[in-house]
């Protein structure tokens, strides 16, 4: 697979939009904003959104949501940036409304049900227009929070936990049908899938099992976020070994992507005419790149 870089200079860039006019909008969590990327590797700041930006997706009403996880710490070693910890200023996280024209942004959620929202991480819109989104919870030296995923209506009129506890959940997306919502955790290396029965409700599950567990990768590899085929295989960005994994729903063999000499590869989204133009975030290096990706990429809701 051929890797094309569109543009180095990011500060740990995620959450990689493809947008009509051949940009990409992507968040850079260590700079704290939300970025334009133009197809000429040229970088725009649309808005500086303090905290920690994570995730991002358009809405129905053209704006991008964008989950802020509140902040890391930071190191850098042998060329790559990553985050550590939770820094002193944290407050909690929150899901921000950005204009993607004029920068201009608000909070829209930054608790459900009395509690903070911890570290919201990877967003999803449905076709109702609501949207899913993982909270990855926060950590230091001592503690992991359990994280959770969410559902909520794009107005700031209702949000509510879906499913909880979980551990490190990252990376959420919908299946072709719109019937299934998938999750990756982080630190458990494992894809889980949940049979909706209806917006932002799941069926119930077995007292024994926390969801449908589709793989749960060998060795020491942390899932980031995802993106889903029109074929309903799933694309999780692989931590560590520096790729994509690409998961089949029926069980079958876990087949993988290398990328860049990037450990911290986080992110994939589609876009193109034949959804067939992937762009990937290799945040360590802090770098965007392109390629063209073996199967079309699932057409989101929101945005081409």
């Amino acid at each position: 697979m051929e890797l094309t870089k569109i543009c180095g200079g990011l500060d740990f860039p995620e959450g990689p939009v493809s947008m009509k006019d051949g940009s990409v909008i992507l968040v850079e969590i260590r700079r704290k904003t939300l970025s334009r990327v133009h197809p000429n590797g040229q970088i725009d700041v649309i808005a500086n959104l303090g905290g920690g930006p994570n995730g991002a997706a358009v809405g129905p009403d053209g704006m991008i949501y964008v989950c802020n996880n509140g902040g890391f710490i930071w190191t850098q070693e042998e060329g790559i940036t990553r985050p550590i910890g939770t820094p002193d200023d944290y407050v909690s996280g929150s899901i921000q409304r950005v204009d993607p024209n004029t920068g201009a942004y608000e909070t829209i959620y930054d608790s459900c049900e009395g509690q903070p929202l911890r570290g919201p991480n990877d967003i999803v819109f449905d076709a109702q227009g609501g949207f899913y989104f993982t909270d990855l919870g926060k950590s230091n030296a001592e503690y992991v929070h359990h994280g959770a995923f969410y559902y909520a209506k794009a107005d700031g009129s209702e949000i509510r936990r879906v499913h909880a506890p979980m551990i490190t959940p990252n990376g959420i997306g919908l299946s072709p049908d719109g019937k299934t919502v998938h999750v990756a955790e982080t630190r458990t290396g494992r894809v889980w899938s949940y049979d909706l029965i209806g917006p932002g409700e799941i069926a119930p599950l077995p007292f024994d099992m926390p969801g449908r567990l589709l793989t749960t990768l060998p060795d020491y590899q942390l899932l980031d976020s995802l993106a889903v085929q029109a074929d309903g295989q799933i694309c999780v960005a692989t931590l560590m070994r520096g790729g994509i994994s690409v998961v089949p729903v029926d069980g079958s063999e876990v087949t993988f992507m290398a990328m860049a000499s990037d450990p911290y590869i986080t992110n994939i989204c589609f876009g193109g005419a034949d959804m067939r133009d992937a762009w990937i975030t290799a945040s360590g290096t802090g770098c965007l790149y392109h390629t063209r990706w073996p199967s079309p990429g699932l057409q989101l809701n929101y945005n081409a």
